[in-house]
């Protein structure tokens, strides 16, 4: 049997997560809707409500991520890697939504306040709900993380916002039957609203530093000056390195100088030298090596060269 290479297998491994992300939210959301069906509780409500767009938020991450895997093409030179990103500022804007539509049944049910019926029964049922979406929220927190899939970290972390919300609620509720304190229901939907409007806001920020094409941290940027220090023998220094990321694509462009007596050859051997490291220690990388004669170095205006170790 033909082995699957570790890309093949992460791709494989994306993909199947992102489709059983669907799946899961629509349990999610069918015991939260039963939940607030048994009780009547706006609270449960703003909580269902947040599951809806999980249900819309994991179909557009599913879509995202095979269009971020197809190879590039003649209009995608580049590839499709982006493509997480605008399911990510689309899951940010749909939580947005749902905040206000929480907002929106807080205000009706302020002008109709009505007992809250079977607490113990939904109560229950939406207990079983966030430990389904706990589990899940950190499958795909961890996976993301692992395969640089920014579609699944966001989604990971919208369900873990929504965990926290349900668990809110919970301790909310249990008060608000002991104590018979009703305006507790709607005052929790409130809270959760806010949650999730912050958590909306900070996805729609996060994705567009993606599509804004952000550099790596500082952390990864000096790994990547070490690797390039210690595969570049024959050169003289670098200058002018920069990076970005695009979903699970790293692209690394610098300039690279070396003595102008060196032939075309020679240096192309250490250009091969620089990218076949940076290729095994990074995964999915694009490297642009542009390699400049040491009496011709063109160092951008107020920088400065760092010779190689």
């Amino acid at each position: 049997m033909t082995a699957i290479d570790p890309k093949t297998a992460g791709k494989r491994k994306v993909a199947s997560l992102a489709f059983w992300s669907i799946i899961v939210a629509f349990v999610v959301l069918g015991l939260k809707l039963a939940a607030w069906y048994v009780t009547g509780s706006v609270a449960l409500y703003s909580d269902a409500l947040e599951s809806i767009v999980n249900v819309i938020a994991s179909a557009a991450a599913y879509w995202a991520i095979q269009v971020s895997y197809k190879p590039a093409d003649q209009d995608h030179p580049f590839g499709h890697h982006k493509a997480e990103y605008f399911s990510a500022v689309l899951e940010g804007v749909l939580i947005v939504l749902a905040a206000l539509l929480i907002l929106n049944e807080v205000w009706w049910s302020l002008r109709h306040p009505a007992p809250l019926e079977q607490p113990w029964t939904g109560l229950a049922i939406n207990g079983v709900a966030t430990a389904i979406n706990a589990f899940w929220a950190l499958t795909l927190i961890r996976a993301g993380r692992a395969e640089k899939s920014p579609a699944l970290v966001a989604d990971g972390r919208h369900i873990m916002t929504d965990v926290a919300t349900s668990v809110g609620v919970f301790i909310g509720l249990v008060g608000a039957v002991l104590t018979g304190w009703q305006v507790l229901d709607p005052a929790l939907a409130v809270i959760v609203a806010l949650n999730i409007l912050w958590q909306g806001w900070h996805v729609i920020g996060s994705s567009m530093n993606g599509l804004m094409d952000r550099a790596v941290d500082t952390q990864e940027h000096m790994h990547i000056r070490d690797i390039i220090s210690a595969n570049c023998k024959g050169a003289l220094e670098v200058h002018d390195l920069k990076t970005r990321i695009a979903g699970r694509a790293t692209f690394i462009e610098f300039h690279l100088v070396v003595d102008a007596d060196m032939s075309v050859g020679a240096s192309h051997v250490i250009c091969d030298r620089i990218e076949d490291a940076l290729k095994a220690e990074i995964p999915s990388v694009r490297v642009t090596i542009h390699v400049e004669p040491d009496d011709e170095a063109k160092l951008p205006k107020g920088t400065t060269a760092v010779p190689f170790a």
